[in-house]
């Protein structure tokens, strides 16, 4: 049963890893750029990196940020229109490192939004950009982390491998020591053991690597997010109160714990801890409203309830499943 799971979910959990996983910001060499990144300021990064390409048409930054750009959206035409300028970039530097994992990140989210048989035929180029930018820069943990996260989340007739994945993990050892806990940290939660994943996670000092500190917090809430999923309340509550603790202006504690409470009957604390992810960093990355919607409506507040689901259903960074499943309850509702 667990291998049809894998197999089943394997690629979804890929696009989203490739996409959300680290802030990708040290691709961008321009400190103002890498900020907006990390901020979810996606407006003024995309006027920035348009104006440049339109005096520099081939600016390779410009096209990698809105490749980068393209993955957060997660819309299937926005990464289809980024993977071509992406590709351009890789064909004419092909020393450049981040040209290639920016493209194999790309594919991920191209290969799921094809379905199962489209994902297959595209894991070899995917797996092979990856394998290529960190063959020519090893430092660049965004490649190495994305490059795990494919052998961990595709099924083994795609190029999954647990045991590449490890030795992704061994081979950061020696020069990213801190970064390599949280790759050991990703196996182990792949193979659920749970307290050794949270042993490696609290283990890593990030220091001021803001995007080692993105990675533990993300770390931090795939572990709890996953406990969650397997009804193990118990285990995942203190890991959301960390992440709320320790990043209190980021949402994925307030969100997780929300719907930790919400599914345990604790609708009134469940609605405050959605309101406050609402508000803060990184919220674009979460779907919110979609939970607070149906928490409200779980409280009996139709009316509330209602504005929120269709306040949800004008994201345009919406998850299609998610709005599938709000559109259905809204049609229910009347």
């Amino acid at each position: 049963m667990k291998r049809v799971k894998t197999v089943r979910y394997g690629f979804l959990a890929l696009s989203l890893g490739l996409s959300l996983g680290l802030a990708q910001a040290e691709v961008l060499k321009d400190p103002q750029w890498r900020d907006w990144l990390e901020a979810g300021k996606s407006t003024e990064l995309e006027q920035a990196a348009q104006a440049r390409l339109k005096a520099e048409p081939e600016d390779s930054q410009a096209v990698l940020a809105l490749g980068l750009l393209a993955l957060e959206a997660g819309d299937p035409k926005r990464v289809e229109s980024a993977i071509k300028p992406v590709q351009a970039c890789a064909d004419r530097q092909p020393a450049q490192a981040a040209c290639f994992y920016v493209l194999g990140s790309l594919q991920g989210v191209q290969a799921m939004s094809g379905g199962m048989m489209k994902a297959i035929s595209l894991s070899g180029k995917i797996k092979d950009n990856l394998s290529r930018a960190v063959e020519l820069d090893p430092l660049l943990f965004d490649a190495r982390d994305a490059l795990q996260q494919f052998y961990l989340m595709a099924p083994g007739i795609a190029g999954g491998s647990v045991s590449k994945a490890r030795e992704l993990a061994a081979a950061a050892q020696a020069r990213q020591p801190e970064h390599a806990k949280l790759l050991r940290a990703r196996v182990e939660i792949k193979e659920e053991r749970w307290a050794e994943a949270e042993r490696e996670l609290s283990a890593i000092k990030p220091g001021e690597d803001k995007d080692l500190l993105s990675g533990q917090r993300a770390g931090l809430y795939q572990l709890a997010i996953q406990l969650f999923s397997e009804k193990q309340y118990a285990k995942a509550k203190p890991l959301f109160e960390r992440l709320q603790r320790d990043f209190p202006a980021h949402a994925a504690g307030h969100y997780g714990m929300g719907r930790l409470l919400g599914e345990t009957g604790q609708i009134d604390e469940a609605i405050k801890s959605l309101e406050r992810a609402r508000t803060a960093e990184g919220a674009d990355r979460y779907p919110v409203d979609h939970r607070l919607g149906f928490a409200l409506l779980a409280k009996g507040d139709k009316a509330q309830g209602k504005a929120v689901l269709e306040r949800f259903l004008s994201n345009k960074k919406a998850n299609p499943r998610n709005q599938d499943e709000v559109r259905k309850r809204l049609a229910e509702l009347g």
